[in-house]
């Protein structure tokens, strides 16, 4: 039988499952309708297969369509999906008061990260109210071995499980340089000496994140909390930034 150079049916079905949360994305990203020509042209997506998509969420019950403005919008299902999970690893609303706290001491972007695979993916953000800022989007991913909030992840663990995780990261690198067990050690160490992370310049030029580890949470999760912001700020304002990232994380390990 002949070979065909087309996608596989399981990347066919993550390409299908990408698509529905980009769709979700972007509607969290612009807060409100979307006709289909603004969703394809965000996203990228072909006229039929697009619109196939969006009819899709609606006949599932996850989008609205509104004939007369020939819009899009989320239901109350999106909203009640996911509903239960930040009580269920901070209870009483008490994660999102933390860091609207830190936003508002340190006047610069919060982020909560946890490991995804082989990345520090930024689960939570709370956004500075500087109108000059680094945009960090909530669902960001940073490389787990070459970012701040990765190299922070990174010191809960054994050196053994750092070292398990360089070799699949080297493994799926490609032509990409390899890291050296060293280089990775010498980044991890300095930040269990420290006590926090702080990345200056690595992702974003002028950006920079400081970060500390949260006590466990429930299902044995690890999490960082970060104050993202420009390096120079960072740096004039980092004995403060750490001590009250620390004392966001003794409280929110109270709970």
């Amino acid at each position: 039988c002949e070979m065909s150079d087309g996608p596989t049916l399981a990347e066919s079905a993550i390409n299908s499952a990408r698509r529905v949360f980009e769709v979700l994305e972007l509607f969290d990203r612009e807060r409100r309708p979307l006709m289909l020509k603004e969703v394809l042209v965000a996203l990228g997506y072909p006229a039929s297969s697009g619109s196939a998509l969006m009819k899709s969420l609606v006949t599932l019950g996850y989008l609205d369509y509104d004939l007369s403005r020939r819009a899009y919008f989320p239901t109350m299902r999106i909203a009640a999906l996911g509903a239960w999970v930040q009580s269920a690893l901070f209870p009483d609303g008490v994660l999102d008061a933390v860091m609207d706290h830190l936003r508002q001491t340190t006047g610069e972007t919060v982020i909560l990260a946890a490991q995804s695979d082989l990345a520090a993916q930024y689960i939570h953000v709370v956004r500075s109210a500087e109108p000059l800022q680094f945009v960090i989007p909530p669902g960001a991913r940073r490389p787990l071995a070459n970012s701040g909030m990765g190299w922070l992840l990174l010191s809960a663990k054994t050196d053994a499980e750092i070292e398990r995780l360089r070799r699949r990261i080297n493994a799926e690198a490609g032509d990409r340089p390899k890291l050296s067990h060293g280089q990775l050690m010498e980044r991890v160490d300095e930040v269990r000496r420290r006590g926090y992370a702080f990345s200056k310049n690595n992702i974003t030029e002028g950006a920079g994140v400081i970060g500390v580890l949260l006590p466990k949470g429930p299902f044995g999760r690890v999490f960082g909390l970060g104050i993202g912001g420009p390096v120079a700020r960072l740096e004039s304002h980092e004995g403060m930034i750490v001590a009250e990232l620390r004392a966001a994380a003794a409280r929110l390990g109270r709970t």
